[in-house]
């Protein structure tokens, strides 16, 4: 990126140029600070002449936000279509940039959360977007993944997902508001999964309810703190009365903003049930 950047900035000026930069298919998803604003242009078109498999360059530019946490973008270079294929752990996600919330960034925990998962347990997941965590779970061996969400557009990508990736057999695609569809689900599942941070507070009494006697949450926060251990700390903090196993930060989405993951091993006798 600092070859393709270096005929339109000095040395220093590299360093700050770019502030980040997303592959999500064959588009990129780039941050650009104001004062290169005038810049863009050029910008996107060096990145686009020198990313090998970039078709598209867009900048972001506002945080995902909104119902639905979609990211503003604004196209730079290249195809102005925000339609792409993005492959990861050998399955393909169809993505809409400009309608989704996604991110790359994610990739290890998906995985990680995935590999976590027993051969034959049921799963819901109560943010589901396009279905990338619930169908690499059930790409590794889940009996059943319930995959809900509102946003009507993810809902439509994740059930293409769901066909593209053959596991139509095991993850069901629910349209919906979690803590109205998991009223149904209650007692089914082994493992519940919490992949949004503004609301994952919030659901987690709708999410006990799913579990069965034994089960596990996976809940995610976003925690303000000087750096990674202290995010943890803070995390569990909230979640004191909960058997937590195990926290880590999964990312950094800003500047001393952590994305937190929580392990959480619930049993119905424990002072949590």
């Amino acid at each position: 990126m600092k070859k393709a950047l270096s005929n339109i900035f000095s040395e220093e000026e590299l360093k700050k140029a770019i502030t980040g930069i997303d592959i999500i298919g064959d588009i990129a998803i780039i941050k650009i600070p104001r004062e290169w604003e005038d810049k863009k242009y050029d910008i996107g078109r060096a990145l686009l002449s020198n990313l090998s498999g970039v078709k598209g360059v867009f900048r972001q530019i506002s945080p995902a936000n909104g119902e639905y946490k979609v990211r503003g973008i604004e196209w730079l270079a290249g195809k102005k279509d925000t339609i792409t294929i993005h492959k990861e752990h050998n399955c393909l996600f169809k993505v809409d940039i400009s309608k989704v919330f996604f991110s790359p960034r994610l990739s290890f925990e998906r995985l990680r959360i995935a590999k976590l998962v027993k051969k034959g347990e049921v799963v819901v997941n109560m943010f589901a977007g396009i279905g990338t965590f619930s169908i690499l779970i059930a790409k590794n061996g889940a009996q059943k993944v319930f995959s809900i969400d509102k946003n009507p557009h993810a809902f439509e990508l994740m059930c293409e997902n769901i066909i593209l990736n053959k596991v139509s057999e095991i993850v069901v695609p629910i349209l919906g508001d979690a803590k109205d569809i998991v009223k149904d689900l209650k007692g089914i599942a082994d493992r519940v999964l919490l992949p949004f941070p503004d609301l994952a507070i919030e659901y987690l009494p709708y999410a006990m309810n799913c579990l069965k006697e034994k089960g596990w949450l996976h809940v995610y926060l976003h925690q303000k703190a000087n750096n990674r251990r202290e995010a943890i700390e803070k995390a569990k903090n909230l979640l004191k009365d909960y058997n937590i196993v195990n926290g880590r930060v999964v990312r950094s989405v800003g500047r001393k903003i952590y994305q937190v993951v929580l392990d959480i091993k619930v049993e119905r006798n424990a002072k949590n049930s």
